[in-house]
């Protein structure tokens, strides 16, 4: 098995295999991972009855804490979550892991959304459902940060602004303070926290990967793999499915560790990344 040797400050050698998919249940594998030794986590765990994962579940909170214990400090886990709805009633597990999380000690950096440009629509007495959660959990103060930005819309436009000080000083004498400041809109602004993506067959990705139950796209997995880490960094998705978390970490020049209950998912995943592999050796 290929490793990555780490060093750490109390001089221990540890280990990870790396650019490898490990076949077997995530909650057991992880328990042989070192303590601080994974960057960033991005997985869209199996939640409520949304999807058919040929009769696999999980222990989730047997999972957080192996997160939380493996990630290193100021790293990050994004965690791509929706709720089911039963008998009317939406069944708020999203948010119960959420809090959980912050309950073993992670902080909730982020609440984002993943919003799906083409949904399904459906018949029923409410609007349809067209995003997932994308909860951004982090083990402290996150360490690495690379915002995606975007263009303002009005570049060069000049404005004015009054500021004032905190409300908890307003009581004070000449706590409100106008001031006149001529502004400038900067050329570029950083991105929002709502991310749209086109989903479904040939528009998340153009992979053959239609097997599989829950593919989210590619530009999800690979937005967030820029934002929150470096070149070279450890990215785990220790629910793998179709491996689209790995095969955009190996592009993206990290290494990537995946794992996944189902053999062939695993095959699904690997055969995408040899492709991937094959045509970059061709260019």
């Amino acid at each position: 098995m290929k490793t990555i040797e780490l060093n750490e400050k109390d001089n221990k050698r540890l280990s990870l295999p790396i650019n490898k998919i490990i076949n077997g249940n995530c909650e057991n594998v992880l328990k042989d991972f070192p303590e601080d030794s994974i960057d960033l986590i991005i997985t869209s765990p199996l939640y409520d009855n949304l999807r058919n994962y040929k009769g696999y579940s999980f222990d989730f909170q047997t999972i957080a804490k192996e997160l939380f214990r493996i990630i290193k400090k100021g790293g990050i886990v994004v965690w791509v979550v929706g709720d089911a709805t039963t008998k009317g009633s939406e069944t708020g597990t999203s948010f119960k892991q959420a809090l959980y999380f912050k309950e073993i000690g992670f902080n909730l950096h982020d609440t984002m959304i993943y919003k799906k440009n083409n949904y399904m629509p459906l018949n029923h007495n409410r609007y349809d459902p067209c995003f997932e959660y994308m909860f951004v959990l982090s083990k402290g103060k996150p360490k690495t940060f690379n915002p995606i930005k975007i263009p303002c819309k009005y570049v060069g436009y000049k404005y004015n602004y009054a500021t004032r000080s905190s409300g908890s000083a307003l009581e004070k004498k000449g706590a409100l303070r106008a001031r006149d400041e001529e502004k400038v809109t900067k050329s570029n602004k950083y991105k929002g926290n709502i991310w749209a993506y086109d989903v479904g067959k040939h528009k998340g990705s153009k992979d053959n990967i239609w097997e599989h139950p829950a593919t989210f796209p590619e530009k999800l997995a690979e937005d967030h793999i820029l934002s929150w880490s470096n070149k070279g960094d450890i990215i785990l998705d220790p629910m793998c499915g179709s491996g689209t978390t790995c095969k955009m970490a190996k592009l993206n020049n990290r290494n990537y560790i995946g794992i996944d209950v189902s053999k062939e998912y695993i095959k699904i995943a690997e055969a995408r990344i040899k492709s991937f592999l094959i045509e970059v050796v061709k260019k």
